[in-house]
């Protein structure tokens, strides 16, 4: 084991500039709650600051936390974080939030989504399986199988809620580790197979589904229905021209941006902060996988560095989606972006894998 250094002050200030800027995007679009849905703008605010400063404080207490805590107790984590999740199913406990889907906790005034924490419960035990298996990771048995029992215990959960979307962004990011720890093209194959063939059943059987690729497709056909965000997105960030219209003057988000605090918000960031603004923050993603992945290539051992790199694939893959279908590059997401969005449980938890990261860099060569 290397001896211990400092933390990566680098990556540690590229996500602080993240919650910083993320915050303050945050409090221009919660302007629109106040001014149009009546929604108490100070209770809005304190929920998100609340989780960011509880957020902080996990982040400085894993740390603290040998990153080798994590792998000696991996499937007892990833256990309890299906046990959380499951939470969502019990009377009293689970909401809806006024829609359909049955994904969110309601604890003590605060509601929250158990699927942060299964993900980063199966990060962590799907690193602790391949760096255990090492060169065998090569053989079906111990990669593709397993994978497959992990992603199907995961998805009868979240697809009951449902919540299709976090699913998918599990299978990406498992079938990503499970080639970063040198696993073989066709079993990768296979799984891009099943999950086409997942796909397609899940649009037959799930209308919204087949409605959101449908709305891809052909937008314009829909644009007063399911394609509306998606179009009043575009519209919004294209108003922003270069430099935008400055913080806190969107205009959009006040009588046209459905959900300007969670699925919309990187519209609210084109319209104030324009395409430079918008340049500026995807740079600051990519700077932070680019520091991310720094420190997973100098890890110590195949755990720390499979972990490191589920974290920030995990983060960064769902910043991306986010921003790519607010542009209609994919079709529309409900995934939130990742420091922006409205959830103070989701940054509490995107701020204790960060520390996590930074603890392994603290052992990195």
């Amino acid at each position: 084991m290397p001896k211990g250094r400092g933390i990566d002050k680098i990556f540690l200030s590229s996500t602080i500039i993240l919650l910083v800027v993320g915050f303050l995007i945050f409090i221009s679009a919660s302007m629109r709650m106040l001014a149009i849905d009546g929604a108490d703008f100070s209770s809005l605010a304190f929920k998100q600051f609340f989780g960011i400063v509880i957020g902080l404080i996990a982040c400085f207490v894993f740390t603290k936390i040998h990153y080798r805590f994590l792998r000696k107790y991996a499937l007892i984590i990833f256990i309890l974080s299906i046990i959380f999740t499951c939470l969502v199913f019990v009377p009293g406990l689970g909401t809806d939030l006024n829609t359909f889907a049955k994904r969110w906790i309601s604890l003590f005034g605060f509601t929250f989504q158990p699927v942060n924490v299964l993900n980063m419960g199966f990060v962590i035990y799907w690193a602790a399986w391949l760096s255990f298996v090492k060169e065998k990771v090569t053989d079906m048995k111990y990669s593709l199988l397993p994978l497959l029992i992990i992603l199907g215990v995961v998805g009868s959960i979240l697809l009951s809620q449902p919540d299709t979307d976090s699913f998918f962004v599990i299978c990406g990011t498992g079938i990503a580790m499970l080639i970063l720890a040198g696993g073989r093209m066709k079993h990768v194959l296979v799984l891009g197979l099943v999950g086409i063939a997942c796909l397609t059943t899940l649009a037959f059987m799930r209308p919204y589904v087949m409605e959101r690729l449908q709305t891809f497709i052909t937008p314009s056909a829909n644009s007063l229905t399911s394609g509306y965000q998606v179009q009043q997105s575009i519209i919004t960030i294209g108003s922003g021209q270069f430099f935008g219209r400055g913080w806190g003057q969107s205009i959009q988000k006040y009588k046209f941006l459905p959900q300007s605090i969670n699925d919309s918000i990187f519209a609210v960031l084109g319209e104030e902060l324009g395409f430079l603004g918008c340049i500026f923050v995807i740079a600051l993603f990519i700077f932070f996988a680019f520091r991310g992945f720094r420190i997973s290539i100098r890890a110590p051992d195949s755990f720390s560095g499979l972990l490191v790199s589920g974290i920030v694939i995990l983060v960064i893959g769902q910043s991306f989606i986010n921003i790519a279908s607010t542009l209609d590059i994919i079709p529309f997401s409900g995934i939130p972006l990742a420091f922006f969005s409205q959830g103070g449980a989701s940054i509490m938890t995107i701020l204790a894998e960060i520390g996590i990261v930074l603890n392994i860099s603290k052992f990195t060569k």
